[in-house]
Order: C-alpha cells, then sequence, then structure tokens
C-alpha cells in the first residue's frame, strides 16, 4: 500500500489551497517575533500601538478640551502640544521620545490643594469627593499613621 497524504489544506472559509498560498488563519504559520512599539500619548499617558495612536490622539484631544471647559476659566489651562521627537544621529530615538511623551502626559495632571497629590483633571473632583482641608487624603509614599491606642 503506498503513503497517505495529509488532507488538502483549507482556509477559514473552506476554500482549498493551491500549493504555495499562504492563508493568513493558519495557526502555524510563524507569527512576528516582537509586538509593534508601544508609543506613549503625551495628552493621557496611556500606551498605544505605533499605528493605533493616531486613531486615539484626535479622541483624547477632544476629550481633553471638552474636560478643560468645564473647569472654572481662572483653572483653564492651554492646550498640551505634543513635545518634538528626540533625534540622534539623524534617527528618531524612540525610546527617548516616548520618555518624552510621558513626562508632558505627567505635567498636565492636576495637583489637589489639599494633599498635594497629582490627578487627571477629570479624576481630580472624585478624588476631592473624600480629600478635604479638614481631612486629607495621604499623600503617596508617605508612611502609613500609627494608631493612638487609647
Amino acid at each position: 500500500s503506498g503513503k497517505q497524504s495529509l488532507p488538502a489544506m483549507k482556509t477559514r472559509t473552506g476554500q482549498k489551497l493551491v500549493k504555495g498560498e499562504k492563508d493568513n488563519f493558519n495557526p502555524t504559520q510563524p507569527r512576528a517575533s516582537k509586538p509593534s512599539p508601544t508609543v506613549f500619548c503625551y495628552i493621557c499617558g496611556r500606551q498605544f500601538g505605533s499605528k493605533s495612536i493616531d486613531i486615539h490622539l484626535p479622541q483624547c484631544l477632544k476629550k481633553w478640551h471638552a474636560e478643560n471647559d468645564k473647569l472654572p476659566k481662572n483653572q483653564r489651562r492651554p492646550p498640551p502640544t505634543k513635545p518634538e521627537d528626540v533625534v540622534v544621529g539623524g534617527v528618531v530615538d524612540r525610546e527617548a521620545t516616548n520618555e518624552a511623551h510621558w513626562k508632558s502626559s505627567q505635567g498636565l495632571m492636576l495637583e489637589c490643594e489639599h494633599c498635594g497629590r497629582r490627578f487627571k483633571e477629570d479624576r481630580l473632583p472624585v478624588h476631592q469627593r473624600s480629600c478635604t482641608a479638614d481631612s486629607p487624603a495621604k499623600r503617596l509614599g508617605s508612611k502609613s499613621r500609627e494608631r493612638v491606642k487609647k
């Protein structure tokens, strides 16, 4: 008896593959060895894929303007500006550029007048419901208060 041949490989739609054709849904085909580089949003500080960031930025800026417009006029800030790409030897230094974007996003955070902690502008009002002048929240990194035994 002759050798048994493997059944013809089919695509996800059930069509037979012609020899040499590739099936994009075949799990045995090699995948990319490393994930796409991520980029920090200079507005909110979240990470996105290098292709997704261009979709995210206009939406994030729109949200930033909406949140900024809710603030009292004396607390409104100028719109954020995108940091320049860091170029070293004629090539964009992706890591340094990402760090500049992250630092930019951190600079956009607002400080709580009671405890000094910094928050994204839409989270500050939520925090201030529980952080008051009479009972400020603890600063991050501070040692927990010792309980006084009576």
